[in-house]
């Protein structure tokens, strides 16, 4: 199952919200999980801040903190999540920033990433080198981040398995055993 699948069936079990910044993915996060079906009972919105001063103006991102280390950094990535959960009254928030290449951005080289997943207890920061061309980078950052948020939102690697005892299970069905191939000879 995939980290979004795995992220939107927890969300929507535990009644849950998530709400995307992003930067250079501008907006593969949000897309990845609207991709999912159930996504529209999680997924609050994404905000696409690929400029500094939007990072500040729609996402609280501290201008003090862009003046002193740029807009790639942890804590800008920090500060994105956590201005993105508050902004779109979201339980979870997802941010990403960085370098995709394929020249380096602000003295960093491409492919340096971080992501942010802030929630109910706290915000997560993940600080990626990543390698490859611009749209390897933003896959990748993508995947890691959607990882990262399954992971700390606690949501399980796999669903429960369904019970395949042709017995059953009270309350459950089990599915139809397979067919077994026909073999003709001659």
């Amino acid at each position: 199952m995939s980290a979004s699948s795995r992220i939107v069936a927890h969300l929507t079990e535990t009644g849950q919200t998530l709400g995307c910044a992003e930067s250079l993915t501008a907006g593969l996060v949000a897309a990845a999980v609207a991709d999912t079906p159930g996504a529209s009972l999680v997924l609050r919105g994404g905000i696409v801040a690929y400029a500094a001063d939007v990072k500040v103006a729609l996402l609280g991102v501290p201008q003090e903190l862009v003046r002193r280390v740029g807009t790639v950094d942890p804590e800008v990535a920090r500060a994105m999540a956590e201005g993105v959960r508050r902004r779109l009254d979201a339980t979870w928030g997802l941010s990403t920033t960085g370098v995709a290449g394929p020249g380096p951005a602000e003295g960093k080289p491409a492919g340096t990433v971080h992501v942010a997943v802030a929630g109910p207890s706290g915000t997560v920061t993940r600080s990626l080198r990543l390698n490859g061309s611009r749209a390897q980078v933003r896959a990748a950052t993508v995947e890691a981040l959607l990882e990262l948020a399954a992971l700390t939102m606690g949501a399980p690697d796999q669903t429960a398995a369904t019970p395949t005892d042709p017995r059953g299970t009270v309350g459950t069905s089990a599915p139809a055993p397979p067919e077994s191939p026909t073999r003709t000879t001659t």
